[in-house]
């Protein structure tokens, strides 16, 4: 398991418009788009370099395709990064103002201290 790599998939996918679209609409096809082409791409370089070691085991790997965000949170994933992203998909789908944070608070309350540990 690689807390990194969800983060960076989570932080990577955020950044880009088109690639949250891409997750919303067909979340399995850009998780093993995205584990091929880029999780070993290092990030800020000037010139492109790739490591070869990086991927998701297959609970990451279904979270994600799954947009199941509870198990990101219990797998380490940053809550911060989870719910940025999630927002940008999901926020439009809910007439209610904040209603999409409302259900992913709701969704997590369950959870006590201490949280998962997100340190990476």
């Amino acid at each position: 398991m690689s807390r990194y790599l969800l983060n960076k998939f989570l932080y990577t996918v955020d950044r880009d418009p088109d690639l949250v679209e891409r997750y919303r609409d067909d979340p399995r096809g850009t998780v093993t788009w995205w584990e091929a082409e880029r999780a070993n791409q290092i990030l800020n370089c000037h010139v492109p370099e790739a490591s070869t070691w990086l991927r998701f085991d297959e609970i990451e790997r279904e979270a994600l395709a799954t947009h199941d965000y509870v198990k990101l949170f219990e797998l380490g994933a940053h809550p911060f990064l989870t719910l940025t992203l999630f927002i940008a998909m999901f926020e439009r789908d809910d007439p209610e103002p904040l209603g999409f944070q409302k259900e992913y608070a709701r969704r997590l309350a369950h959870f006590s201290l201490p949280y998962p540990d997100i340190a990476t």
